[in-house]
């Protein structure tokens, strides 16, 4: 109970995603991204023994090109096997301070014309200029999260497609988005998405996690030692997004996370635990809780109980997956 208020779990309905994120509103969120059939987006199918390792790089060059594109910064990612994580940060009143010129210059990037020259793309600019209707509608698109994750997903969806011969969906029809109510949110979302291939087994080192946010840190801090001292900025982006902590604290809290979650590990030690926890008021014992909560302690919304509250009566709703735990996790930590 809180603030007089008893909690009771009801059936959950599927909702539109634009109740929880209204046209025209940022944030911050957590984005996952599965496949629909067997075949393997990237890795190992172990059923045929063909390797689509080479299908990585495209979903992290493709995530480069729409961070100069959209009004978004990226402050981490995971490609696996048949999904893909996201944590970035979209802001769409940003794309209203873009010139018309600029506005064009960006979805033309995206959507550049069949015959692709310097002299069609200008002229594809130009016409776009030219129609006032258009350009609006460019610019909502360009500061929504739907249409990001369209740009990311169809043109990889194409590709593979190609690649395998056949046609179809290849993406389920929907993503999942976690709304990020906080830094704390945030943090735990960038954990939980850095250490996936450890959980999943892949490799036991941070260096090991191949295709994330955090060894592409690593890689960039290892041709510019300064980068570990200096606050921790997204890995790509046209909007500001720091975060208040530097990438050495940072990579150091992945390492100690890392180390929660080994399956020989008995009992938490907490003597050793990153200083950052507690610069956050976070209680060590409890953060590993708070990681693993992202996958499935929370469903739409992770932040205080407070937080949730608000969106749940937004939605027109008394309970949402999560207020439970961050209740718990507010008296505990």
């Amino acid at each position: 109970m809180l603030a007089g208020i008893t909690f009771t779990q009801h059936q959950r309905m599927t909702q539109a995603r634009s109740q929880l994120i209204p046209p025209g509103v940022g944030g911050m969120f957590h984005c996952v991204q599965r496949c629909v059939r067997r075949a393997y987006l990237c890795g190992l199918d172990r059923d045929t023994g063909r390797s689509f390792e080479h299908r990585k790089p495209w979903v992290e060059q493709r995530i480069q090109l729409l961070a100069e594109c959209f009004a978004v910064a990226i402050h981490t990612y995971a490609v696996m096997s048949n999904h893909l994580h996201l944590v970035l940060r979209i802001e769409p009143m940003e794309v209203e301070r873009w010139s018309d010129s600029e506005t064009a210059e960006r979805w033309v990037r995206l959507f550049p014309p069949r015959e692709d020259s310097d002299e069609a793309r200008a002229l594809k600019c130009q016409r776009l200029i030219a129609n006032p209707m258009r350009l609006h509608e460019i610019r909502a698109r360009l500061g929504n999260l739907s249409w990001f994750m369209r740009c990311l997903a169809e043109p990889i969806a194409r590709r593979a497609n190609r690649e395998d011969g056949c046609t179809g969906r290849f993406w389920e029809g929907r993503f999942k988005a976690q709304l990020l109510c906080d830094e704390r949110a945030l943090l735990a979302a960038m954990t939980y998405v850095d250490l996936n291939p450890i959980r999943a087994g892949m490799t036991k080192r941070l260096e090991g996690s191949l295709h994330t946010g955090a060894r592409r840190r690593i890689v960039e801090a290892r041709c510019d030692r300064a980068l570990l001292s200096q606050r921790m900025q997204p890995l790509a982006a046209s909007i500001e997004s720091p975060i208040d902590m530097t990438t050495v604290e940072y990579l150091a809290l992945l390492e100690w996370t890392g180390k929660q979650f080994a399956p020989d590990k008995k009992a938490r030690v907490v003597a050793d635990a990153p200083p950052v926890l507690r610069d956050l008021d976070l209680r060590p014992e409890r953060w590993a809780i708070r990681v693993k909560a992202v996958g499935s302690g929370y469903w739409r919304v992770i932040g205080e109980a407070e937080d949730l509250l608000a969106v749940a009566r937004r939605l027109g709703q008394s309970w949402l997956k999560g207020i439970g735990l961050a209740i718990q996790l507010a008296h505990e930590g």
